[in-house]
Order: C-alpha cells, then structure tokens, then sequence
C-alpha cells in the first residue's frame, strides 16, 4: 500500500498508524479520508494484526480537522439541477462518513493517543475509537459550529454515547476548547499523561496486553459491546445467548484453559 498522508507498521501483532501531514496540521484531505479508508478495512482483515494504535506523529496536533479545500470542493459543483446538486452533496457525506464508520466497523481494538490539538473531524476520528488517552495539553473542540455548519460525519452521534447530552451540547453549540484534564474527568479520554512520550509508553503497554488475549474472544467482545450501545438489554442478551452458541466452543478457550492449568501463558493462533 502506497501511503501519502499516513504511516503505517506492524509489529508483535500491533497495527501502528500515524496521521502524516506535520505540515498542515494532520488536516484531512481527500487523500488521508481514502487512505484511513482503505487500512482500517486492510487491518481488519489481516490475522497478524489483533490491536491497533493511532497517533498524530511529528504533527504539533493530533488532527486539525477537514482540509479546507476539500470542505469548498464538498460545496462547489456545476451541476444545474437542485435536486441533482443536493443528491451528489448527500452522496459526498456519506463517502466521508465511510472511513470513520470504517474505524469503529475494524474487529480489532483501536486504541488512539492524541496531543495538541483534536479539532472539528479530529473529534469524528476519535469517537469512532475504542479507547482514547491524550496528553494534558491536548484539546478538543467541535469546531463546525465557528464555520457555520453542522458536524456531520459522526460526532453528534458518537459523542453522546461517550459523555453526558448536555456536555455534548455545551461543546457543539460554544465550540469552546476541552483540555486533556476536564477530557479525562467527563469521560472523553480514559486517561492524561503528562507529555506525548509517557503517553505512548503507556498505550502501547495496554495495547501489548490486549494482543496477548484470545483474538477470537477480543473480536468477539468489540462485536458484542457495539451491538449493545444501540440495543436494548434484552436484545443484546437474546443476542449474546446466539452469538456464543456458535462462537463460545473454541480453540481458544480450550488453550486458556490448559493455560491455567499448566500454569503457563496461553498462546493463541491468529
């Protein structure tokens, strides 16, 4: 895969991808949208890879959002018809819409570090995450509302499921600044640290943790708790009851089993 605006290795199982424009910030243009695209769905289908890290790299921020251009290339065509021009700007959403969906749809963990700024669809980003951690200097603010538009690809749907409504609705209607502390204290972030490289010593020891576990059952778990977010409890137990009748009797539980036992680590295949 030729990448230009992400880095990306793989190592002891851990999928590292790295937001790579420094010099606009980690803005995203149409080029990094495609790219988050085509590597959460290639991670989700390679074995060797069980946990995923995100980061902003050599970037002063985390993400500064949409690129600029290709918000206006959003908003400008030459198509005559209304009713035309207004399909292809809803049809525009939902390809932008795809590479985030495509990070919370990976079966694998995506843990992601953010430093400096986490702005506008740095927030989309995010939210589509399974754990966050940030740096005390960090800050989040849902920018859309300062340029006159409504957050569209996932942050006023995702958000909420993650902090309280009414701090959901200070931050869309201000566009006020979170810092890394208040983000740990009303649950945007698991958790602060106190520069970047603590932070990704850190993640990248929870990420070695979540990799040594049954891959079956990690996959199993992302798939069962998303699932319940948008289900009610009996569903999700009516749902859990089958998914365990066909996925509980495995490899897997048999080695941890004789893990124990043994009292060994277990070793699980991809």
């Amino acid at each position: 895969m030729l990448l230009q605006t992400l880095k990306l290795s793989i190592e002891n199982h851990i999928a590292h991808v790295i937001l790579n424009r420094p010099e606009k910030a980690n803005a995203l243009n149409q080029s990094a949208w495609d790219e988050i695209k085509e590597i959460f769905e290639n991670l989700d289908e390679n074995p060797e890879v069980r946990v995923i890290v995100l980061e902003g790299g050599e970037s002063n921020h985390f993400c500064a959002g949409i690129d600029l251009s290709l918000l206006m290339s959003v908003s400008q065509t030459d198509i005559n018809c209304e009713g035309r021009r207004r399909e292809k700007i809803r049809k525009d959403v939902f390809r932008l819409q795809a590479p985030i969906n495509a990070i919370e749809n990976c079966s694998k963990p995506v843990l992601v570090a953010i430093h400096g700024g986490c702005i506008g669809g740095g927030i989309d980003l995010i939210c589509a995450c399974d754990m966050r951690y940030c740096t005390e200097d960090a800050y989040f603010t849902i920018k859309e509302i300062d340029m006159g538009m409504v957050a569209d690809l996932g942050t006023l749907q995702r958000l909420p499921k993650l902090i309280g409504d009414g701090l959901v609705r200070e931050m869309a209607y201000t566009g006020r600044n979170v810092d890394g502390k208040e983000a740990e204290k009303i649950g945007i972030v698991n958790r602060v640290f106190p520069d970047k490289s603590v932070m990704m010593e850190e993640v990248f020891k929870l990420a070695a943790t979540i990799a040594s576990k049954s891959p079956l059952s990690i996959r199993g778990t992302k798939h069962i708790l998303l699932h319940t977010r948008d289900h009610s409890v009996a569903d999700g137990l009516n749902y859990m009851a089958t998914w365990n009748a066909a996925m509980l009797l495995s490899s897997d539980l048999q080695e941890a089993f004789m893990a124990k036992m043994q009292k060994r680590e277990a070793g699980f295949e991809d």
